[in-house]
């Protein structure tokens, strides 16, 4: 028998969504909901095998039963915009896929499919309905099933029949449309009759089969409030049934044959898959490729050296490839690739051979003359550093150039040869097998050592004269040689310098906070009036909308909605939401940061995070393992977290942070005479934003209006609504698009420029920074509203948050190289965004706070002056 897989679009998103909330692209899109549907999709297509296929959407307006009853659905909350940008990507994909997807004014997703399900019946075709839904199981039938999502979205069931009787004591499918009228359903606000809940509608149903039966039979119901509550409530009874019915009859001027399975356009799938940074399913989809064998691998041996040597000095270039077991931070490199001529790869073993390394192939790359070309150099120089290698300023990293030709890419040698040479090589754990805690290389045969290493080395080698072409195409080469290529060797050094930290200071804070944590149980339990578990969302959303009775702002499937949005609107309702709300905060404070810091100190008493420059789309560079960019400041307890970091014995931390470089940075590229002025004079910028916002002298602006006016100057920075700005400042999305309108009024080339760059973006489908970095926005050419708008955001704030990250990298190479240059113990450790902050013995302390203000502060002329606060202490809390 044929099947026909029909899929509800809509609630395969929703569920996907809130399965996976944290996944987006490096620029920033939101990914997770589409991410999850194409592997529900994927998943549902492998387990039933269909001949046809089809997806249907819920349609954004009224339907009939809006119309029937206004508060259907009427407690939802509106779709948040990073959900509704993902609806137009994958119904995109779909196209790809080659299925057909619809949505119909007047009716919802099930009703579409539920008429196409019963038109295949008929058709002597078996009907799977993909769906998170339970609403669909009251359509399950001799040939038509339900494919439900269970366990998030990782595993799909089949529901017939005899599931649902077993689920339901006995019921059968159509038995669920009466269930339905006597209880309701709270996420779709179906009221139902009061105080009917589903064992007492499957008891009533059970007995008399329909709503109809049950009040013919109202006199032999036992009890008072239940017949009571039926009576009263009839109307709701038979409502609420036919609000929950499924149409199975419509004309959709759909034939069955119209949704045959067609063949999927692989090379369009993987061009999406790979913008959207799915690498697994890039892969899957990618072109054919070839394989990499055209070098010759084997161990270095002794007589092989002397020649190796030979090739790399005459060709002053030294290909390598390096790898260790594990973390890079933590331990020595194992195994180190050299090409040779002809195609020749040699492997030395660096725990065995390193006498022949230390003696014959150390000083080569220490070495100034010969240019070091491999994938990702940082890792190398650290590694490097623990076999006391001093690694020379002369180096190549292909990663990097990848980083600038495609900065919202993915960056493996793995991706880079599929991308530039159509070469498809193994990534490690390919040969370790996936799913490995731990990376161990003695895992490998001889053979799969020399075959991976040799693989990489015939990517880097084939692959570095196409991207230094490309880079030049782009005009990026001063931003490649001045300024990401140098950056490198700084921020290696600060991986290997890192941050004095003791664990007593954090295990001291815990004390205090958890002591707090306690404190706060005990009150929030007086005021509930009883024990219960604060972190559980159910428990806590009983204690306070049944218990304490304050208003329900959101319901869900499982319950009441406890979220922090629902808490901020409560606030004012009972003591007991700020100390929830305080509560929440500490114990994220704790579990996040204090006990994630403590096992990343190392023997050495210092932190040593991981500074990644190829992550943000925008040039910013991050920090993990740990994130220390992302240490809390807005509460003294986040700030006190801050105390951990100090420097050490008889030195000082010098904190050097530029003032609003942002805002100065669009002054510039606007050059906007008004906002220019403001600099020029020394001018409060955001007093002097309220001055124009709020037509008031500058001596007459309150602290309100001046807060107001930074939230809409840092608003147009980053490119916010008038929606996120009535959010933030808590006031109505008029008033939030007056002060707006009146902003641009105020500065009109900040105005004009903000229209002049979304078109150019448009036009030539990237921007670019003062420094030439690019970034492309193919979200511009989207048919799709949510990820055009999403597109124009990015063509306003690329250019400027770009440009102040070139701004703070170049001041870092040009801090870093003076201390250098004036044989100073200062070490650069820490860069915060907008703030870097240097270790400094005691005695250079004068130096170097000279130092770090005149570098920074004259590390580009951009027509207006950057002017930088230097603070000293002896924590990071302090400065």
């Amino acid at each position: 028998m044929e099947k026909i897989l029909l899929i509800d679009g809509s609630s395969l998103i929703f569920r996907a969504f809130y399965a996976i909330r944290n996944l987006s692209t490096k620029d920033g899109l939101p990914t997770g909901a589409v991410y999850g549907f194409v592997n529900m999709l994927n998943s549902a297509i492998k387990q039933i095998e269909p001949n046809y296929l089809a997806v249907a959407f819920d349609k954004a307006g009224p339907t009939f039963r809006t119309r029937e009853y206004a508060e259907y659905k009427g407690t939802r909350d509106k779709t948040p915009d990073e959900l509704n940008s993902q609806f137009g990507i994958v119904r995109d994909l779909l196209d790809s896929y080659g299925i057909k997807h619809f949505s119909l004014d007047d009716y919802e997703a099930d009703d579409i499919l539920a008429s196409l399900s019963r038109k295949a019946n008929e058709e002597n075709i078996e009907s799977y309905m993909l769906t998170g839904d339970r609403d669909y199981f009251q359509l399950i039938d001799d040939h038509a099933y339900v494919l439900y999502t269970v366990k998030g979205i990782s595993q799909l069931e089949i529901y017939d029949k005899e599931k649902i009787k077993e689920k339901y004591d006995g019921l059968s499918p159509k038995d669920l449309i009466e269930i339905k009228g006597l209880m309701g359903d709270s996420s779709d606000n179906i009221p139902g009759v009061p105080g009917v809940g589903e064992k007492t509608a499957i008891k009533l149903i059970k007995e008399y089969s329909t709503i109809e039966n049950i009040y013919e039979n109202i006199d032999k119901i036992k009890g008072k409030a239940l017949p009571k509550n039926l009576l009263e409530n009839e109307n709701l009874a038979y409502l609420s049934r036919k609000l929950g019915k499924i149409i199975c009859d419509l004309d959709l001027g759909i034939e069955i044959e119209d949704l045959k399975v067609q063949e999927e356009n692989r090379q369009e799938l993987y061009e999406k898959y790979k913008a959207l940074e799915f690498t697994g399913l890039m892969k899957e989809y990618s072109p054919e490729v070839e394989e990499a064998h055209d070098f010759d691998a084997s161990l270095l041996a002794k007589k092989d050296y002397k020649d190796l040597i030979n090739f790399i000095e005459k060709e002053k270039e030294l290909v390598f490839d390096l790898i260790n077991e594990d973390d890079y931070i933590k331990e020595k490199p194992r195994y180190l690739a050299i090409k040779s001529k002809d195609n020749k790869v040699y492997t030395l073993d660096l725990e065995n051979d390193f006498e022949l390394f230390e003696k014959h192939f150390k000083s080569l790359f220490e070495s100034d003359k010969i240019e070091k070309v491999s994938f990702d150099i940082k890792k190398s120089i650290v590694m490097f550093d623990k076999l006391n290698v001093q690694f020379s300023d002369n180096y190549q990293d292909l990663m990097i150039l990848s980083y600038l030709i495609n900065p919202s890419g993915s960056y493996s040698l793995q991706d880079l040869g599929l991308s530039f040479l159509n070469v498809e090589i193994k990534a490690l754990d390919e040969y370790l097998g996936k799913g490995k805690k731990r990376i161990n290389l003695s895992d490998l045969d001889q053979d799969q050592l020399l075959e991976y290493q040799a693989n990489n080395l015939f990517v880097i080698s084939k692959a570095k004269k196409l991207l230094l072409d490309k880079i030049e195409e782009m005009e990026m080469k001063d931003l490649l040689y001045k300024v990401d290529l140098p950056l490198v060797k700084v921020l290696a050094d600060m991986e290997i310098y890192g941050v004095e930290s003791h664990a007593k200071e954090f295990e001291k804070l815990d004390e205090e906070i958890s002591a707090k944590i306690e404190n706060l149980e005990n009150e929030i339990y007086d005021q509930a009036g009883e024990k219960f578990n604060i972190n559980s969302p159910k428990q806590l959303g009983v204690v306070l909308f049944e218990k304490l009775e304050l208003p329900v702002i959101k319901k869900t499937k499982t319950g009441y909605s406890t979220n922090i949005d629902v808490l901020k609107k409560l606030e004012d309702k009972h003591p007991i939401i700020p100390m929830i709300e305080e509560y929440r905060q500490l114990a994220k404070l704790k579990s996040t940061y204090i006990d994630g810091l403590i096992p990343m100190i190392g023997e050495d008493n210092r932190i040593h995070s991981k500074f990644n420059q190829t992550v943000a789309a925008t040039g910013r560079l991050s920090s993990t393992e740990p994130n220390l960019q992302n240490i809390p400041i807005k509460t003294e307890e986040g700030r006190l977290i801050r105390k951990g970091f100090f420097a050490g014995k008889d030195k000082k931390l010098v904190s050097a942070d530029y003032s609003q470089i942002e805002l100065r940075v669009l002054a510039a590229l606007t050059n906007d005479e008004n906002m220019l002025s403001a600099f020029e004079q020394g001018i409060d910028i955001h007093t002097k934003t309220a001055s124009e916002v709020f037509k008031v002298d500058l001596d007459e602006v309150t602290k309100l209006q001046r807060s107001e006016a930074k939230a809409v100057n840092f608003g147009i920075v980053y490119g916010i609504s008038d929606y996120g700005i009535s959010e933030d400042l808590n006031i109505t999305r008029k008033q939030a698009r007056n002060y707006i309108d009146s902003y641009l009024d105020s500065y009109p080339q900040i105005h004009k420029y903000m229209e002049d760059i979304v078109e150019i973006a448009k036009e030539q489908g990237y921007v670019k920074t003062m420094f030439a970095r690019r970034r492309y926005i193919p979200e511009l050419s989207s048919s799709n509203f949510n990820l055009r708008s999403f597109g124009e955001r990015i063509a306003l704030n690329s250019p400027i948050q770009g440009t102040a990250a070139d701004i703070i990298k170049i001041a870092m190479i040009n801090v870093y190289n003076r201390l250098k240059k004036d044989k100073l113990q200062a070490k650069l450790i820490l860069q915060i965004h907008d703030e870097l902050i240097i270790e400094s013995p005691d005695n250079e302390l004068e130096k170097v706070k000279k130092i770090i203000k005149e570098e920074m502060e004259n590390a580009v002329d951009i027509g207006v002056k950057l002017l930088v606060d230097v603070e000293v202490g002896d924590s990071w809390y302090e400065v």
